[in-house]
């Protein structure tokens, strides 16, 4: 769906009424940012200063780069081609397959714990409120898991493809890439108790996204900076119903975004998917932030962040006034949105789960290996 060049000029403007606002943000970003290693172009590598050294996720587990270098030197590639295969047959699996190690990683840290099955006794995260109906990729996790088990037997971890999945996914919709840590182990176990509390909901203000990042040990500026993953694919009316009145999150300054979008959801609400950025649905880039300048975020979660902080904000703190601050900024400037967000999946990727090292190499995502 085309923008209406009202939307186009009301854009325009917002941008230039936060400059002033978003400078002084911009310039401390931008600051560790390798800028010339950014280029908004499809590949384009972070320089985040890792430099190969292990990381610590906690818990036991130790996160590094070149780990399946000697014992599968190409899993990563093996990954890649299937995740582009994925994409190439249906553009809207690169969100669904970032959205997966989401996901997992705020249930009990990164562990691969969202593809399994419920089998008696375990049950599994699948049929969670925030995942019943919603998540999916999980037959292209599949397809991918087993080539890498006739590659490489009982190696590569089910939460390392995830994480793995989830940066190509990003590459091959247009954004940048980083050296992703591995080392992960694969849960014996499930939380849906976890995945039902743990999880953001699409109609969440911002004083509750915070606290929900923070819950994992994640920042408000990660919550911003991840929040971009909304660039790529596509929300249930269902998601965003409260927009359409505007009860929740600013109304849109576009009549004909909201119009468009209620007639979409007039035929049938429980079906109907919308773009989550409709300006360019299938590139991964700093539209997202843009849009919420204008009003035209499509989730009411979304659409929270650009909205004024409440009264108590206290200006340059990790507060409501600094999630406001970061999205003019990532909406200035696609090279800082691209560092901080290869950064913040990082840090992301280092959620560790409880159980520490007591974990297993799935040789099936779907089953912990006494049921395979």
């Amino acid at each position: 769906m085309a923008y209406s060049t009202t939307t186009v000029a009301l854009q325009v403007v917002g941008l230039l009424l936060v400059l002033a606002a978003a400078a002084a943000s911009t310039t401390g970003s931008a600051a560790h940012a390798n800028t010339s290693c950014v280029t908004g172009s499809a590949g384009a590598t972070v320089s985040i200063g890792y430099g190969g050294a292990r990381a610590s996720a906690g818990a036991g587990v130790s996160l590094g780069s070149g780990v399946y270098r000697a014992t599968c030197p190409r899993a990563e590639e093996i990954v890649r081609a299937g995740v582009e295969r994925a994409v190439a047959a249906d553009p809207r699996m690169a969100a669904s397959l970032l959205r997966l190690h989401f996901h997992d990683c705020f249930v009990n840290g990164c562990d691969g714990s969202v593809l399994l099955d419920d089998k008696p006794p375990l049950v599994g995260e699948k049929t969670a409120v925030p995942n019943a109906n919603s998540i999916r990729g999980f037959e292209v996790i599949d397809a991918i898991k087993a080539e890498l088990e006739r590659e490489c037997p009982e190696t590569v971890s089910c939460a390392d493809l995830l994480a793995i999945a989830a940066r190509d996914s990003v590459v091959v919709s247009g954004g940048p890439s980083w050296e992703v840590e591995a080392g992960r182990m694969d849960s014996r176990t499930a939380s849906l108790q976890g995945a039902n509390t743990n999880l953001p909901a699409p109609t969440s203000g911002v004083a509750t996204l915070v606290q929900k990042f923070r819950n994992v040990g994640l920042s408000a500026k990660d919550m911003v900076a991840l929040s971009g993953a909304h660039t790529i694919g596509k929300a249930r009316c269902t998601s965003f119903s409260a927009r359409l009145s505007g009860a929740v999150g600013a109304a849109s300054k576009d009549l004909t975004f909201l119009q468009s979008l209620q007639q979409l959801c007039s035929v049938s609400a429980e079906s109907a998917l919308a773009h989550l950025d409709l300006a360019t649905p299938a590139t991964f880039d700093n539209q997202y932030y843009i849009n919420l300048l204008s009003g035209d975020g499509l989730l009411p979660s979304d659409q929270a962040l650009a909205s004024s902080p409440p009264a108590g904000a206290v200006p340059g703190t990790d507060d409501d006034d600094d999630v406001a601050s970061l999205v003019a900024a990532y909406a200035f400037d696609a090279s800082v949105f691209f560092q901080d967000f290869a950064e913040s999946m990082l840090r992301m990727g280092r959620l560790a789960p409880g159980s520490g090292g007591d974990g297993e190499v799935r040789v099936n995502c779907r089953v912990v290996n006494s049921f395979s």
